[in-house]
């Protein structure tokens, strides 16, 4: 049998691309045939073939693919995505192309007996799933039963069957998915309008054309929205395979460059990042010193970011921009939920430090003379004729906030800015020098964008809201660069608190003539972030890890912070978890 699949291989695949050519009537299409369906059920393969061609004679293929690239851009998750997109395009197409070509009902029929008996199991796991089953169900036998559940999303699919508009088809794919495959997808990243609105420049990184060849850029995109193209017009399932092609992806974290894109790094890092604060002298003595060990090959960039020191108004920065806005407008509309919280946080830090410095009086053989205990001098024992002040506490505290700003921080990251200008408020309230700082890592550059130095003033908190995510996340360089700092200040009690994902993650940047560095991310960076944690703990400086990820990498976040961590389901309560930490320290 594989054998002979192989050997007619190159046949299969004609048959199936004159195949969609026939349908389309269009034979500059460009046809890139699943053939590993064919030995499955070869109606199937031809099944595929036929929709992929009707959809593309009825309706705009391109603008359907853009719409999925762009929601996944947002972070739907690819596979209920795929699977919605699949059955939306054969409910569309179908009606339309059995009406010319009969002969498509029996084909049919056979690939949907067939899907049934090969994928039933599987599709029982999933919502999209269970919908795929009674789509083939109702087809097959007029009776496509199943759960109630489902009845909103089989109806809209029948509604489909009239449509001659591929934005119809859009919305319908949008709906569902917002209403059965995540409720709160529309009040993280916006409504269908928004996710249209994303620019090409932002899907292709155009940022990057600054400096690179334009066409791979151009061609990468392409190639994915091929890709998703040809998913969008199968109803196979794909999901397990997804997620262990993910999964494998993820180990493939070094990236080979050569001499030329290598010398234009820095210039892209200004770019995009904005200027540096340090000179370049500054710059190398921080690298040599801190970029030791498991971070050998890398660098550390300071900035106070794109929009406090561009060096031109790019994508990048016109992004930042934007996103910056919005993380203003959020303050102004939470104006009173922003007040409370710092008002809560304020007197309960205020309270605590008035309670460390209260003052204790003693009976003592030195200090301050009592007046009214001279009377007992010559005439019997004085005792201790003075007294002392001795205050509970007079030792000083300094913060360090530091923040994760790679890409898995993109839904959230409004809210990570307002949480953190709440406790920057709070703390300057109460007079306690503080630093925010945020952290990401592109190639070999772990980029600490600074928002407020440690004694700046209270006007300086709003750059907070400049707050913005990209790229991945060096977690232990970033936490031995904040620690660095704070262990220079002369502050008795010095306190870092992290907010990250427990995730920690970076791509390798292969140097010609360097050494191969093991991959950032797994195990191996776990372990290297929770030895930077240990060493700082250990020199005397208090570590909060702030924990804002996924359940499945809680045991990761234990592994990095000890006892000393927090896990909030909710981002919004991130101003909480750290004042509650800092009142505890105080209390101490």
């Amino acid at each position: 049998m594989d054998y002979d699949f192989e050997e007619h291989k190159a046949e299969i695949e004609n048959r199936i691309r004159n195949l969609m050519w026939t349908v389309s009537g269009d034979y500059s299409l460009d046809v890139k045939p699943d053939v590993a369906s064919f030995e499955k059920s070869k109606y199937i393969s031809l099944y595929d073939a036929i929709k992929q061609g009707a959809f593309a004679r009825y309706f705009d293929a391109d603008l359907l693919a853009m719409y999925v690239v762009k929601k996944l851009y947002y972070g739907a998750e690819e596979a209920p995505l795929m699977s919605l997109a699949q059955l939306c395009v054969d409910a569309a197409a179908y009606p339309k192309i059995v009406k010319e070509r009969p002969g498509v009902e029996q084909v049919r029929r056979k690939a949907f007996d067939a899907m049934l008996d090969h994928d039933y199991h599987r599709m029982t796991q999933s919502y999209t799933g269970r919908v795929k089953i009674a789509v083939l169900r109702d087809f097959l036998y007029q009776n496509g039963g199943g759960e109630k559940n489902i009845t909103f999303t089989t109806e809209r699919l029948q509604e489909l069957a009239k449509s001659t508009d591929t934005m119809e088809i859009i919305r319908t794919i949008d709906e569902i998915y917002n209403t059965k495959l995540d409720a709160t997808f529309e009040q993280k990243h916006g409504d269908l309008e928004h996710v249209l609105a994303v620019e090409l420049e932002e899907l292709a990184e155009a940022n990057w054309q600054d400096l690179f060849k334009e066409e791979m850029y151009e061609s990468m995109l392409e190639e994915y929205m091929e890709d998703i193209s040809r998913k969008m017009t199968s109803l196979e399932e794909h999901g397990t395979e997804e997620k262990e092609k993910k999964k494998n992806s993820s180990k493939k974290s070094i990236l080979v460059l050569d001499q030329e894109a290598i010398d234009k790094m820095q210039s892209y890092i200004e770019l995009n990042f904005g200027r540096s604060y340090l000179n370049e002298i500054e710059s190398k003595r921080l690298n040599h010193r801190l970029c030791q060990g498991a971070h050998a090959d890398c660098s550390l960039y300071y900035t106070e970011g794109i929009l406090e020191n561009p060096v031109l108004s790019n994508a990048q920065y016109v992004n930042a921009k934007r996103q910056a806005e919005f993380n203003r407008k959020l303050c102004r509309t939470s104006k009173n939920m922003v007040k409370r919280n710092v008002d809560i946080l304020t007197a309960n830090l205020r309270r605590s430090l008035v309670i460390r410095m209260e003052k204790d009086e003693i009976p003592s053989e030195f200090g301050t003379i009592v007046p009214f205990r001279l009377w007992k001098v010559g005439r019997t024992d004085p005792g201790k004729m003075f007294t002392r002040v001795i205050r509970q506490n007079n030792s000083e505290f300094v913060v360090d906030i530091l923040m994760d700003a790679s890409g898995s921080q993109r839904d959230r990251q409004s809210q990570v800015a307002l949480q953190a200008f709440i406790i920057s408020e709070a703390l300057s309230n109460v007079g306690i020098p503080h630093r925010v700082m945020s952290f990401c890592s592109f190639w070999d550059y772990t980029v600490m964008q600074r928002f407020r130095e440690y004694d700046a003033p209270k006007s300086e908190n709003r750059r907070i809201l400049n707050y913005t995510t990209s790229s991945n996340n060096r977690d232990g360089l970033a936490i031995r660069a904040a620690g660095d700092s704070l262990l220079q200040r002369e502050e008795e009690n010095r306190i870092l608190i992290v907010l990250s994902d427990g995730r920690p993650n970076d791509v390798i940047v292969n140097r010609p003539g360097s050494r191969n560095p093991r991959s950032y991310c797994g195990d191996y960076a776990v372990m290297d972030t929770a030895l930077e944690v240990r060493k700082l703990r250990n020199d005397g400086v208090f570590v909060l890890g702030v924990f804002a990820g996924l359940e499945e990498d809680l045991e990761a976040e234990k592994k990095i912070f000890g006892k000393d961590f927090a896990y909030i389901h909710d981002i919004r309560n991130f101003s909480n978890v750290v004042g509650q930490y800092l009142q505890r320290l105080l209390d101490w």
